[in-house]
């Protein structure tokens, strides 16, 4: 019996989420009150990161986070007027930060991001949307073997997961990243991949989920309809839309939507900061973390983007001067012959549960599915999410244990 579903959120992973359901049979509409990866997935590093598996919290992070904030050249910042919201979710996130917990985000994580490459492949298989997928490396760029080894916990968990760098130093970093400054130590991923443009990546997959017979309609969800505790309808400023399931998948917008539903997710937005750089010359040759100035510079079908910096503030306020022009310093410090032709500056909402894990799976028995909280893996995961998901709402349980995303775990 063919199924009607709902999917509120046109990102990476309401779009991902489509295009499975509409290959397994499903009727589907996606909702979403602007165009298709103009949101959050529009502003990420574009890097395919399947070794992303390792939360921020690992131990020790409570200790180092008052110095950490108060560093004017470390890029994590928070707007102190909004302090007091964030200490619930805060006090939550941070009781994460011990080697257990670590492990066991880890471990839930792998299965999400560890095949992103394939999984992105598989989504564009047989679409002219193939075209956005480029195998690349990844590179971790350090200052020195000393620089490294401090990362080393989270490398032993990268390597448990299957990723073991490859790791080139001194002279040799030049032949591989001529343009870097102050590195004698690159660890290498190899089998990463790159889309060179995710906004662009996510509106073509949307035109591929309407060619397929999708619906995509904007407009602004407002609320749920429910007989007997089931979904019914989706309703929208501009009606209801009848479903038999509904799909949560707008980021750090779902959380007002969850609390419809009576759960209150205890999620944030990490409100993260890229510039591009138009028409750059001089700078990555491929993707790379810059260990030092925590942000990636990933070369684009534009110019250079570098993407990074953490921030607290609120889904309410706009840009900061301060992460834009700390990211500014580390690119220069970086890359110092670089050259462009002008800049593009972007802030945007990654949303943060508090566990690290995202929530994928169906609330209750109620046929409303979650699919979001994907913190600064999105893209990574979207594909992956989308597929589990599909194969959940379609009867076709999937090979993992879906149990670690539960929004279910979230109810009191």
């Amino acid at each position: 019996m063919s199924k009607n579903i709902v999917i509120i959120g046109a990102g990476i992973v309401g779009v991902s989420t489509g295009i499975w359901l509409r290959r397994l049979g499903a009727e589907v509409t996606i909702l979403d009150r602007g165009a298709p990866g103009q949101g959050t997935s529009y502003g990420n590093a574009g890097v395919l990161a399947a070794c992303a598996m390792v939360p921020v919290t690992i131990p020790g992070l409570v200790a180092k986070s008052p110095k950490l904030v108060m560093n004017p050249d470390f890029p994590l910042f928070l707007r102190w007027s909004y302090l007091p919201r964030l200490a619930p979710w805060l006090v939550r996130y941070l009781a994460n930060a011990n080697d257990r917990d670590t492990r066991r985000i880890a471990k839930g994580l792998t299965p999400i991001t560890s095949d992103t490459v394939e999984q992105h492949k598989a989504l564009t298989a047989g679409t002219d949307a193939a075209r956005w997928v480029t195998d690349c490396d990844y590179h971790f760029a350090y200052k020195d073997r000393a620089a490294f080894e401090a990362d080393s916990y989270t490398w032993k968990l990268r390597r448990k997961a299957g990723f073991a760098p490859e790791i080139t130093e001194g002279d040799a970093v030049k032949d591989r990243e001529p343009n870097l400054s102050g590195v004698n130590l690159l660890a290498t991923m190899k089998a990463h991949g790159t889309i060179r443009n995710p906004g662009g990546y996510v509106a073509h997959l949307a035109e591929v989920f309407q060619g397929m017979g999708g619906t995509l309609r904007q407009t602004e969800v407002k609320d749920f309809e429910r007989t007997g505790g089931q979904v019914t309808a989706v309703r929208t400023k501009d009606g209801p839309v009848p479903c038999d399931q509904v799909v949560i998948a707008t980021g750090v917008w779902s959380k007002p939507l969850m609390e419809k539903m009576g759960i209150k997710v205890p999620l944030e937005t990490e409100r993260g900061y890229h510039i591009l750089f138009e028409g750059a010359t001089n700078g990555a040759l491929s993707p790379t973390m810059v260990a030092a100035g925590k942000f990636v510079a990933t070369p684009m079908d534009a110019g250079l983007r570098c993407a990074g910096v953490v921030e607290f503030g609120g889904l309410d306020a706009g840009p900061s001067k301060g992460p834009l022009k700390l990211l500014r310093r580390q690119v220069k410090a970086a890359y110092p012959d670089l050259k462009y032709a002008g800049t593009e500056k972007w802030l945007g909402h990654r949303p943060a549960p508090s566990d690290s894990l995202p929530l994928i799976g169906e609330v209750g028995q109620t046929g409303v599915f979650t699919a979001f909280g994907h913190h600064h893996i999105g893209l990574t995961g979207g594909p992956k999410t989308g597929r589990l998901l599909a194969n959940m709402i379609m009867g076709a349980p999937p090979n993992i244990d879906m149990s670690t995303y539960s929004p279910n775990r979230f109810a009191t």
